[in-house]
């Protein structure tokens, strides 16, 4: 499941509002999205308190409305002539903060174990440092594997829904192995395994292209 490949697809729900905020700052725009974000961690945090469980869909809501300004800053700054190192600079690490405030809200939360919560951050995290690394030390930056942040947030708006509904339906949890688990730990738990193979699938790459750059001189 890779989406990140299909962002051009986006365009015709971003370039409408674009062209309408084409004045604000693109960098404002970013803010917005970042809060919404931490918005998100909390209300998921929050939604695995007894009696709570209806905050999961305010939170699945609040991961897409943060994702779709968080692609929206580019769109504007490509739009307005605005487009800046800065810009992109602040973007990546509002990014890496947005994924720490989403994913550890569940982390910390009672939906998940936290030794669980933990690997899925790593692999998240390790995932985005492995694209933008390669990006830094001159190769193209690197959106490659199984597991991207548009991915991400398609799969943290869905998994809040299930686990919703799935409780509601008293199959809240259920047991693999002998191991039991609600619809958020196995959401994380792909994060943990599919995020850290991912992350070591685009060291691969990049180091695959480093050996043909250096064996192309």
């Amino acid at each position: 499941m890779v989406l990140d490949g299909q962002r051009a697809r986006a365009d015709f729900a971003l370039e409408p509002v674009a062209r309408r905020l084409i004045n604000v700052n693109p960098n404002t725009i970013s803010w917005i999205g970042l809060i919404l974000a931490l918005v998100c961690g909390v209300v998921f945090y929050l939604s695995g308190t007894e009696g709570m469980g209806y905050l999961l869909p305010v939170g699945a809501v609040a991961v897409i409305v943060s994702g779709y300004f968080d692609a929206l800053d580019g769109k504007v700054a490509k739009m307005a002539g605005k487009a800046s190192r800065k810009g992109d600079y602040l973007d990546h690490v509002f990014d890496r903060y947005a994924d720490v405030f989403m994913i550890g809200g569940v982390a910390v939360s009672s939906w998940c174990d936290p030794y669980l919560g933990m690997l899925a951050l790593v692999g998240v995290l390790l995932t985005s440092y492995m694209g933008t690394q390669a990006q830094a030390i001159g190769a193209p930056r690197l959106y490659a594997g199984l597991l991207g942040r548009a991915d991400r947030v398609v799969l943290s708006t869905l998994f809040p829904l299930i686990q919703f509904a799935m409780t509601g339906l008293g199959y809240g949890s259920f047991e693999v192995l002998g191991i039991e688990l609600c619809w958020m730990e196995l959401m994380m738990l792909w994060f943990a395994v599919v995020g850290n193979l991912t992350a070591v699938q685009r060291a691969i790459i990049t180091w695959g292209n480093l050996c043909r750059e250096d064996d192309g001189h």
